[in-house]
């Protein structure tokens, strides 16, 4: 079985179990899951992957590391404990066979596995946890965040969506949110689908609910919801269950849309998170 399918079939299971899609996995923590030697944050389909590896087995840590890297430190992955897998594209160089060839220098990508244990499963490592600054207020940050993109959002009736053709996002009042978390997921979640458009990212919408452009566009929206929800502290969870169905027949139908969906949402959240507008465009 290969780590798409292995991957897939893990999001397709969570999923059929009615987890909440994407944002849930990310609420063990406030912080980024990340490599506890660099202290970089994991990026793309590894954050799902570690989303999912925490909330299946309860690890409150955002800690993680390989087997060899806990015994640098100094730490013991404890008896029985399961790896979970991660990947990295490496990138390579198809070397140029003679001074004729036509077919040598070009680049690809080579997926590679790895695994990697969380702090919760060694021995010999006191995990450092997370310190809250009690002045520090991230729906402020998140508000600040959506000024900069830019963007022109208009408040009021009872939809959220992005409008391609006026090129603007409809939300709801904050007031008619249950709470200000599923504002500000909301807010991003049409945020990620803004990012669509050929000037930012590039990204081919559905046009009608239920095919498959349209699933995987939701499919990005959600996961770049989850990647700018964790990388703002904010735990609300979205709630679209109406397109489960369509998510669960894209994935079965192609065991690389996980992996695209993530890289393309990963895209989306960095492209947001580089804007600095110097006025944003949002109405009452």
């Amino acid at each position: 079985m290969t780590i798409y399918q292995t991957v897939t079939d893990s999001i397709i299971a969570e999923l059929e179990r009615g987890a909440s899609p994407w944002i849930k996995p990310w609420q063990a923590d406030s912080s980024a899951d990340a490599n506890v030697i660099s202290k970089k944050a994991y990026k793309g389909i590894n954050r799902l992957l570690l989303g999912v590896s925490s909330m299946s087995k309860g690890y409150s840590s955002a800690n993680w590391a390989t087997y060899k890297q806990w015994l640098e430190l100094g730490a013991q992955v404890k008896k029985g404990e399961k790896a979970t897998a991660i990947v990295y594209f490496q990138p390579v160089v198809k070397p140029v066979a003679d001074a004729e060839s036509t077919d040598g220098g070009k680049s690809y990508a080579l997926l590679k596995t790895y695994f990697v244990f969380n702090a919760a499963q060694v021995d010999g490592y006191t995990d450092q946890a997370s310190v809250v600054d009690s002045t520090f207020n991230p729906i402020a940050l998140a508000d600040d965040r959506i000024v900069k993109t830019g963007a022109i959002i208009r408040h009021g009736g009872d939809a959220a969506f992005y409008s391609p053709s006026h090129d603007s996002i409809q939300l709801p009042h904050q007031s008619a949110f249950t709470s200000t978390d599923h504002y500000y997921a909301t807010a991003f979640h049409e945020l990620t689908h803004w990012t669509s458009a050929k000037a930012r990212c590039d990204r081919v919408l559905g046009k009608k609910f239920g095919d498959s452009k349209y699933a995987f566009e939701e499919l990005v929206a959600e996961m770049g919801a989850a990647f700018l929800c964790f990388d703002h502290g904010i735990t609300g969870k979205l709630q679209h269950a109406s397109y489960i169905a369509n998510w669960l027949k894209c994935l079965r139908d192609d065991n690389k849309a996980v992996f695209k969906a993530a890289a393309l949402a990963q895209k989306a959240a960095d492209y947001i998170l580089g804007l600095d507008a110097t006025k944003g465009q949002i109405a009452a």
